[in-house]
């Protein structure tokens, strides 16, 4: 059961900086999400991660990464604020008994953009984001204890990937379950010919899309390092278009993207030929996840027709390309 408002605001005198403050829950899905309102109007945003799903040291790694991005590049991200204790992760006890893992933000004011939107623009900017990011991991040392997950074929699509099982996900019948275990074989080849050379596979945001952008004028601001991993860097691409990779909008956004992440940093043509294995990847992640977040309203809101899309994805996958 979502902890509920009451139990939040008892948690919040962990941080100076909303004590006595109000929480209101605006966000169900691998973490619960609360809007906080400090006594001086001020306002944050409480992420309180589900039980089990990170460790403790995989988020304290997220956080250092987030601190270190907003500490030695330009940007726009939200960055966490510690504790009365200096910590920037806190824990408490819930009305369950269970221990509750927990991170305050600063809040950032904007939008999400829609697919319906003129997205050139965002997505010249995501691509610059993206090759700051995987420069700055490159060149980032990190820690002895640095954990993250590993985000490769494998952990995606085994029958036990951390994202679930594409397999049983809602949609996928027989004949659907025919061209997605072709799909799966040819992305395990393709992906271990292309290879994890440190030059295309790192620290990445891995989940780069609409919903975790916010736009308030000019500025675009990213938000939502949750499922940050080692992986490909030409898989932040595929994230930037989750949920929307049938759209016909997306050849363009691909360009943008490529024009931006080429503007900081080299993305050669193999990592190019590459793009199409992520976005299938990735959307083989999506169809997993929505049969195991069934109940959340992300993946309801998508669920009707997303395996019978990737199936067609899949077959022009298959036959050679999913764009001209």
């Amino acid at each position: 059961m979502p902890l509920t408002a009451s139990e939040i605001q008892q948690a919040l005198p962990l941080w100076g900086a909303v004590d006595g403050g109000s929480a209101q829950l605006i966000n169900v899905s691998e973490n619960q999400t609360f809007l906080i309102e400090a006594v001086n109007g001020a306002q944050f945003i409480l992420r309180v991660h589900r039980v089990g799903y990170q460790t403790r040291a995989a988020i304290e790694s997220e956080l250092a990464w987030i601190a270190a991005l907003g500490a030695q590049t330009d940007l726009p991200i939200s960055e966490a604020v510690a504790g009365r204790d200096g910590q920037e992760l806190q824990s408490f006890v819930a009305s369950d008994g269970l221990p509750r893992l927990a991170a305050l933000f600063h809040y950032i004011a904007g939008r999400e953009p829609s697919i319906g939107d003129d997205l050139t623009g965002v997505f010249r900017k995501l691509g610059v984001y993206a090759a700051t990011m995987h420069a700055h991991s490159l060149a980032w040392p990190r820690s002895a204890g640095f954990e993250r997950p590993v985000l490769n074929a494998a952990a995606i699509l085994d029958a036990d990937g951390s994202w679930g099982d594409w397999r049983v996900a809602p949609g996928v019948d027989a004949g659907a379950h025919v061209v997605l275990s072709r799909l799966d074989v040819a992305l395990r080849e393709r992906l271990a010919l292309y290879g994890t050379a440190p030059e295309r596979f790192g620290l990445i945001h891995g989940d780069m899309r609409l919903g975790n952008l916010l736009v308030d004028g000019e500025r675009l601001a990213l938000i939502d390092f949750d499922d940050s991993g080692i992986g490909w860097f030409a898989y932040d691409f595929a994230a930037s278009i989750s949920f929307h990779e049938t759209s016909p909008v997306v050849p363009a956004l691909r360009a943008a993207w490529l024009e931006g992440y080429r503007t900081a940093r080299d993305f050669g043509e193999e990592d190019v030929a590459a793009i199409d294995a992520m976005v299938m990847l990735r959307r083989m992640a999506l169809l997993a996840w929505m049969g195991s977040h069934h109940e959340t309203k992300l993946a309801q809101t998508h669920v009707d027709g997303y395996a019978a899309g990737t199936v067609a994805l899949a077959e022009r996958f298959l036959n050679g390309a999913l764009w001209p």
